[in-house]
């Protein structure tokens, strides 16, 4: 019989091209790879790979496998979701990605909240970025993932997989308290900036932002830590753009502006699409929709 992991891996395997980069997407050894891979040739009995130079393609045969691959792991996730709710209690382990903010703010509360509902659910939290985050979830390697999606960047949530909204999240103009304000974006044309790395799409929207507005920014911090940005305005260093979320401890001795347009970002939780009716998900989708509405200055 065909094991379902090793089909995993050779689906991650179509996708990625390299059994490098499927190494270093489910976190093994390349060795690791070509020893399930070989494995799951062995089960199959036909050839899954071929050598091409010093990497190797899919056969005919493997790419049959990779596209019933998919619907198997569907019907998989349908299964285990059925058999979680025949039990009267919400059990077991979820893995959940989550951001810098999500992590600082509402995640702790939805933590709090599960603890104390369901005490038999195991949340286990990992600190990913958006590309990782859904990569690790299409290989199930998670499974649901807190994201952010930025004004005007396209939706990440991939085919196969449930988004379901929490809310929008204003983006704000912050500078350090003792400077005169409000500020216009135009005064701030000289001023150092803290700012996502050019690659995130934080980082992409607020240079777009600022170009918009004929500014280059001197760019004092280039981090993907929004914590490391308020710190650097809370101590006097930079001005940045950062998530309401995050107003109140985090943003103290600084002062908050909307920006022009009123921008924000929408936050939102994602899983596979076999996994939407799992009374683990259900239940850690209720706990931070409370913990939203407490976090929120939305809601």
């Amino acid at each position: 019989m065909l094991n379902v992991h090793r089909l995993t891996i050779l689906r991650e395997l179509a996708r990625r091209g390299t059994l490098a980069e499927v190494a270093r997407v489910l976190n093994y050894s390349p060795s690791a790879v070509s020893h399930q891979l070989a494995r799951l040739e062995k089960e199959a009995g036909v050839p899954l790979l071929e050598p091409v130079g010093r990497g190797v393609k899919l056969t005919d045969a493997a790419r049959l496998l990779v596209a019933r691959t998919d619907e198997v792991l569907t019907v998989l996730d349908r299964a285990e979701a059925e058999l979680a709710a025949s039990s009267p209690r919400v059990s077991g382990t979820l893995r959940v990605t989550a951001f810098h903010s999500a992590l600082a703010s509402i995640l702790p509360t939805a933590l709090t909240l599960v603890r104390a509902r369901h005490p038999e659910l195991q949340v286990e939290v990992f600190h990913r970025e958006i590309g990782p985050a859904f990569d690790g979830l299409a290989a199930h390697l998670y499974d649901l993932v807190i994201g952010d999606q930025w004004p005007d960047e396209p939706d990440p949530v991939r085919p196969g997989m449930e988004r379901q909204e929490l809310f929008t999240d204003p983006l704000l103009l912050v500078t350090p308290s003792d400077w005169p304000g409000p500020e216009p974006l135009s005064t701030l044309a000289e001023a150092p900036w803290a700012i996502d790395p050019e690659y995130l799409p934080g980082g992409r929207w607020v240079r777009r932002m600022l170009g918009d507005a004929g500014i280059v920014p001197k760019v004092l911090c280039d981090t993907d830590d929004p914590l490391l940005q308020a710190h650097l305005v809370r101590t006097g260093h930079a001005v940045a753009v950062i998530p309401s979320l995050l107003v109140g401890t985090f943003l103290d001795q600084t002062r908050a502006q909307a920006l022009p347009g009123s921008p924000a970002r929408l936050l939102y939780t994602a899983v596979r699409e076999g996994q939407t009716g799992h009374p683990a998900v259900r239940a850690f989708r209720a706990a931070l929709a409370s913990a939203a509405r407490r976090e929120s200055p939305e809601i």
